[in-house]
């Protein structure tokens, strides 16, 4: 598999690799909250209203990201006239997905040679961080794709600086630039601040400049700009200048100062959960990093240490810290460990190395017991699939992790791949579609004809106005009593909590309704218990 590296093939095998990883569950999973229920929702809107330049949430302005994967999303529902369902928000991560790891391979090539591109590049796609956002209706897999771009094409100057290969061409420069405007469109500053930590580290290390100048930067910022500058202008013209402004003030500086909505943690944060973030790659990420520190003057392992280093620092000490945040570096954290594989390395057989195995298998074990006892807890009990999905964990883990004590890396490689697509599969397709406990708005929805009307108080999800529409009504113990009013076939959704305020406005109103159903299982976006109590107004006597 990875002897043959000529031609077109390795793009088929990767190709078929992502389909594997990242098709399953892609429609059986349900809408997942908070931050892909919005993303869909928003985008869902902008079919609605036919307004592609404002992002709103039902009758609010989401001014956290650009238009970008928004527009995205509304193409590929649209396209596939599956407004509806949540699958057609995520083929664009999906997408992304696979055009980053292709990309890693592609520009990878020039770095590190063709066996150990693909190596990388098959670590990256298996990686759990990248499986889970090719999943998910977010941002984050189609903004790799454009830092693996921009990345590849700045690594390839860096290169020809180091006398090494061929100077890129017109068309990787002007790729180099869509690649910034696109990334910008689409989650902000991340792509220029990744790059421009790279250059500048390589700058200062290697106290030379000149390796940059055929970017052509004046013409990049109008590509750039040209990209961006129509949907700012619109969109500042649109809310009269407010959106970037609340942009700015709601979501970066909160995000750079403080720990946004209890997403603080500090830092080392992302260290220690990176043997479970890139899992199973990350059992050669780890002694490929090494690896690369110890030879750094080499061009390649430079390029790919002032990629990584930089740019995780300043997710560490960034207040605010989601798992994902650290996905930039990993193509080239992948490719660090390709280049140990490829030329079996030392540092993979050194005893440190053999010890992060026996360490790094706690995640293949944690993940295996996850899949057979979480159903018990938040599905129906057993089920067949879990056990394909334990298997294909443990598979992924302990056979790589013996390969690995062995001195055999590429089987270990090969190991590690197999085991996690089964695991994947039986995880997205099998056992997360089962924790119906966990999907409260989804039982909620099943429960409820097409046509009827919701209000909710105590739980408001965004999941529940994705599958029950843009008029549901999320409102408090008083609104819901007006609701039932004004929507005499209507149902209000009232968690326990709100159940004795909810009860004493309708006392209060002289309204009666009673409760013709409950949902009860896990908020898993609180992190509590949730017992949902659906009310009607009750037939007069």
């Amino acid at each position: 598999m990875f002897g043959q590296t000529n031609g077109l093939r390795p793009y088929l095998i990767l190709t078929l690799l992502c389909l594997a990883l990242y098709l399953p569950g892609l429609a059986s999973v349900p809408p997942i909250d908070r931050d892909e229920s919005r993303f869909a929702q928003a985008s869902h809107q902008m079919l609605e209203t036919g307004d592609f330049v404002r992002i709103q949430f039902q009758d609010q302005s989401r001014a956290k990201k650009p238009a970008g994967i928004y527009w995205m999303q509304a193409a590929s529902a649209r396209l596939f006239h599956a407004e509806q369902s949540i699958w057609a928000y995520r083929l664009p991560s999906v997408v992304g997905a696979l055009a980053a790891v292709l990309l890693t391979f592609a520009f990878g090539q020039a770095l590190v040679g063709r066996p150990a591109a693909l190596m990388g590049a098959a670590l990256l796609a298996c990686s759990l961080i990248l499986v889970s956002e090719g999943h998910q209706a977010k941002t984050d897999a189609m903004l790799l794709a454009c830092v693996v771009a921009v990345q590849g094409v700045l690594g390839r100057f860096y290169m020809v600086g180091r006398g090494v290969g061929k100077k890129p061409g017109q068309l990787e420069i002007l790729a180099f630039w869509i690649a910034m405007g696109l990334g910008i469109l689409i989650k902000g500053p991340i792509v220029p601040v990744v790059a421009l930590l790279t250059a500048l580290s390589l700058c200062i290390a290697d106290r030379k400049i000149l390796w940059l100048q055929g970017l052509r930067p004046i013409m990049g910022v109008i590509v750039a700009a040209a990209i961006v500058a129509p949907w700012a202008a619109a969109v500042s013209q649109a809310t009269h200048g407010q959106f970037i402004g609340q942009a700015v003030k709601t979501d970066l500086l909160p995000k750079l100062l403080g720990s946004q909505e209890s997403h603080g943690a500090p830092p080392g944060y992302f260290l220690l959960l990176f043997s479970a973030l890139a899992w199973p790659g990350s059992l050669f990420m780890v002694p490929g990093f090494v690896r690369a520190v110890k030879n750094r003057q080499a061009a390649a392992l430079r390029f790919c240490l002032a990629w990584v280093v930089p740019a995780w620092l300043m997710f560490e000490l960034v207040p605010t810290k989601l798992p994902h945040y650290v996905l930039p570096t990993f193509p080239a954290l992948a490719l660090l460990a390709g280049i140990a594989i490829a030329a079996n390395d030392d540092t993979l057989r050194a005893r440190w190395s053999k010890l992060y195995a026996g360490l790094w298998l706690l995640v293949a074990l944690a993940l295996a017991a996850l899949a057979i006892l979480a159903p018990f807890k938040l599905g129906e009990g057993f089920s067949p699939l879990s056990l394909f999905a334990a298997a294909g964990a443990l598979t992924a883990g302990l056979l790589p992790a013996w390969f690995t004590w062995k001195g055999e890396h590429q089987h270990a490689l090969a190991a590690a791949l197999a085991g996690a697509v089964l695991a994947y599969a039986g995880i997205f397709q099998g056992v997360l579609p089962g924790l119906d406990r966990m999907f409260l708005s989804q039982r909620i929805n099943e429960m409820l004809p097409a046509e009827v009307p919701v209000a909710a108080v105590g739980f408001h999800e965004p999941s529940l106005v994705f599958l029950r529409g843009t008029k549901t009504d999320l409102t408090d113990a008083p609104g819901a009593v007006v609701f039932l009013e004004s929507h005499p076939q209507g149902v209000a959704v009232i968690e326990a909590n709100s159940r004795p305020a909810f009860e004493a406005a309708l006392t209060a109103a002289h309204v009666r309704a009673e409760q013709v159903g409950e949902v009860d299982g896990f908020n898993y976006s609180r992190g509590r218990p949730a017992d949902l109590g659906l009310w009607t107004l009750k037939a007069a006597p």
